[in-house]
Order: structure tokens, then sequence, then C-alpha cells
């Protein structure tokens, strides 16, 4: 439905622009961050293509009896590039997560953080000027600003 709204609105060759052209930072978050990628287990459209991933659903035989999707808890990340976007951040830094569905980037270098639901899965993306993160920073208090103040001096 996230693409679909997005091609209704006319606003997919603008983005394509700004984005990918003149190279103008975005910040996608949970289904926003899913967007970027090419396809998704959850619907039939693709994706922006914007980094090369897939968004599947978390694999319930990989989950204990105790871990229900769709997660929905605090969670740490695990940082696998320290970038700008997570300057200040450390493995230490918990955010809020509400998703069934995570990111499965082909290549490893687009992987910002992972964070571990029953095992461990990308939580965060990124490609140059395009970062991804499947929580929610402005429900993460003090680490959730932390991290979209340095989206905002990108």
């Amino acid at each position: 439905y996230g693409m679909k709204n997005l091609k209704s609105t006319g606003i997919i060759d603008t983005l394509n622009k700004k984005v990918t052209e003149e190279k103008t930072p975005i910040l996608g978050i949970c289904l926003g961050a899913q967007l970027l990628g090419n396809k998704s287990e959850e619907g039939v459209e693709p994706g922006l293509g914007w980094i090369d991933m897939d968004v599947v659903k978390f694999d319930p035989t990989r989950l204990t009896v105790q871990l229900k999707t769709p997660q929905m808890n605090w969670n740490e990340i695990n940082i696998k590039y320290q970038t700008a976007l997570l300057s200040g951040l450390d493995n230490e830094s918990r955010f809020y997560f509400v998703h069934s569905y995570h990111m499965l980037p082909s290549n490893l270098e687009n992987t910002l953080c992972t964070s571990i639901y029953g095992y461990e899965y990308a939580s965060g993306v990124y490609k140059n000027n395009i970062y991804g993160v499947q929580f929610h920073p402005e429900k993460s208090h003090k680490f959730g600003l932390k991290l979209l103040a340095n989206f905002a001096q990108l």
C-alpha cells in the first residue's frame, strides 16, 4: 500500500531526482525504510530500488514461543558501520520497534546496524545519502532524538 500511495501522488519521479541525482539525504523510518528496497513479501508492488534488498517476514521457525510477531518492544542495535547518522550512539543504544517484516540487504556493506529478535537481522541500512531504520527514532527518547539530530546535520 505504501508504494501504491506514492505512485498515486505522482511523487516518485521527484523523489528519484532529489535522492539519486541531487543526492539529497533521506531517512526512511519503518515502512519508509522498507520502501527503499526492491520488493517485499508483504505485497506485489516493487519498491523504490535505491538499496539492493528485499523485505521478508520474520521467520517463525527461528523465533521461540515467547517471541511473537509483530516485534513490539525496545531493542538494542549493533552498529556495523559508524556513519554520521549514528554519531554519538553505540551498541547499547535502545530503540522502539513495531514490525513483522525486516530488511534483507543483498550486500553486507549496506547494513548499517543489526538487532536480534530470535535471530540477527538488518535494523538499519544505508547507501551513500540514503538511510533506512526499521525502528522508530521518534518514539525512542534520547537515542532517537540523537539520531534525528544527526540526520538534520547531514
